[in-house]
């Protein structure tokens, strides 16, 4: 098990926890000022929010696409592209590699070697190519239903794409490897407080779907549920597979939860 990072005298401030979870979780130009378990504690119960604005930037994106007349098959193009700019690809690769690595069929440790491998295998590329895929139509459906519905859905699953990382952070997971984001944030999060994050992003889901009347409200609230759960079984999965978690695997869960918010999403 690789050693966690020095736990400082000190709490970390809510700029630290900002900085961390900015800083590696996006491509906002912040400055990591503190790398510490405290910094990464609070930086990864801030995850949700570091998806709230790349959700916002996603329907930002298909928003004004719409507003120049775009079909919602084309909103939905830009903004899934918007995502994986302000991440630069890195949850996208992550998926990539863990698809590689679980789909190997070797012990942990070769499957570890396969995903840490520049190139991206035939696994791989079949997974890139179908939740891509998954996720564009998935919001070309929520923009056929109105741009305002369209976007809430762009937020939303980004805000939960990160919140299965919050989750995947809490205390009794353990990293696979030593070294990297994997080992820098695992066990960081206490169990209280992953799953907590985890049931305030539910509740904001069902309170933004009010305003679509109807079902919507539970059928917002149970995407993020079954969206969460589904990342948890891959999660396990991993852990078994692996030994523990990795960076990669923390990109497959993003891109776990935020395709299977989208689809549930889309069946309105």
């Amino acid at each position: 098990m690789p050693e966690p990072l020095p736990e400082p005298g000190g709490r970390a401030t809510v700029g630290d926890a900002l900085r961390f979870a900015f800083g590696t979780l996006s491509v906002l130009p912040v400055t990591v000022t503190r790398w510490d378990r405290a910094a990464a504690r609070g930086g990864m119960l801030a995850a949700p929010l570091v998806g709230a604005v790349v959700g916002l930037g996603a329907a930002l994106g298909g928003g004004v696409l719409t507003a120049l007349g775009a079909s919602p098959l084309l909103a939905a193009v830009g903004a899934v592209a918007v995502p994986a700019v302000a991440t630069r690809g890195l949850h996208l690769d992550g998926l990539a590699d863990t698809a590689d690595g679980l789909g190997s069929g070797l012990p942990a440790e070769g499957a570890l070697r396969v995903m840490k491998q520049s190139d991206i295998g035939p696994f791989g590329v079949l997974t890139l190519v179908l939740v891509l895929l998954a996720q564009t139509a998935a919001l070309a459906s929520c923009y056929a239903h109105g741009w305002r519905y369209g976007c809430t859905a762009a937020v939303l699953s980004a805000v939960l794409g990160r919140a299965a990382m919050t989750l995947a952070c809490r205390t009794g997971v353990r990293a696979a490897r030593p070294g990297g984001l994997g080992a820098a944030v695992a066990s960081a999060v206490s169990l209280r407080g992953a799953w907590s994050a985890g049931v305030l992003c539910c509740a904001l889901a069902c309170a933004a779907g009010l305003p679509f009347g109807g079902l919507t409200p539970l059928r917002a609230g149970l995407s993020a549920a079954l969206a969460l759960l589904c990342a948890e079984l891959l999660l396990r999965h991993a852990v078994r597979r692996l030994g523990g978690t990795t960076g990669d695997v923390f990109g497959a869960l993003c891109e776990t939860a935020t395709t299977t918010s989208l689809l549930l999403l889309a069946l309105r």
